[in-house]
């Protein structure tokens, strides 16, 4: 028997679906993936989450989004998950979150492009409630990882471009001033911890400043 474990309170979650309001009650294939969405949105209660809205992948999915601040996105996606995930995958550029998708498409090409443009987790079929919990801790897991991956880019991307202006702020003191490069250097450094800035910071004011004054 499944037992319910409720995550933190905290945890946020949107769910995207397709709009299966006016589908043929003769069509099979639309009435299973009500029964899936119906079955998904289950399993997440069940699972103890925070399920705070079931929304359409359309224009308006940023606008909403900035709304509700979701910790977590599940896509739930029919077999062409292309559209879907292209709208959430924009609706999330400022703002990144996990995204996790739940699709009936075993496409190895389409996982691998779903994966490479930000989904967390691709889940093909199978919506036991013993499973939801693992996938989402999983996806969390995933995204906590790949942001530390960026941020870690992203700093050492700030660092190569701090130093190369700094190698032009030294070189235009030794220039305009006669300084060694030893001195520039402190200078710099000196200027840097009287503001309480950064010695990229400092370097490019400094820059900035004699561009102004010719």
């Amino acid at each position: 028997m499944f037992t319910r474990q409720k995550p933190p309170p905290s945890l946020r979650l949107v769910v995207i679906a397709p709009d299966l309001s006016g589908v043929d009650a003769s069509d099979a294939a639309a009435l299973a993936l009500i029964e899936r969405s119906r079955q998904l949105r289950i399993g997440l209660l069940e699972s103890g989450f925070n399920l705070i809205a079931t929304l359409p992948a359309d224009t308006f999915l940023t606008e909403r989004l900035a709304q509700l601040q979701p910790d977590v996105i599940i896509v739930d996606a029919e077999s062409d998950a292309r559209d879907s995930l292209e709208h959430v995958v924009m609706a999330t550029r400022e703002a990144r979150r996990p995204i996790v998708l739940f699709t009936n498409d075993d496409d190895t090409s389409h996982v691998k492009d779903a994966l490479a443009a930000g989904v967390s987790a691709y889940i093909v079929a199978g919506l036991e409630p013993t499973r939801i919990r693992p996938i989402l801790d999983l996806a969390m897991a995933r995204f906590e990882h790949e942001q530390g991956l960026r941020r870690e880019l992203a700093d050492a991307k700030g660092e190569l471009q701090d130093r190369k202006t700094i190698d032009r702020a030294k070189a235009m003191l030794m220039q305009r001033q006669g300084l060694s490069e030893p001195l520039a250097y402190d200078k710099l450094r000196k200027a840097a911890m009287d503001k309480g800035l950064r010695m990229g910071e400092v370097a490019q004011r400094l820059l900035d400043a004699a561009d102004l004054l010719g």
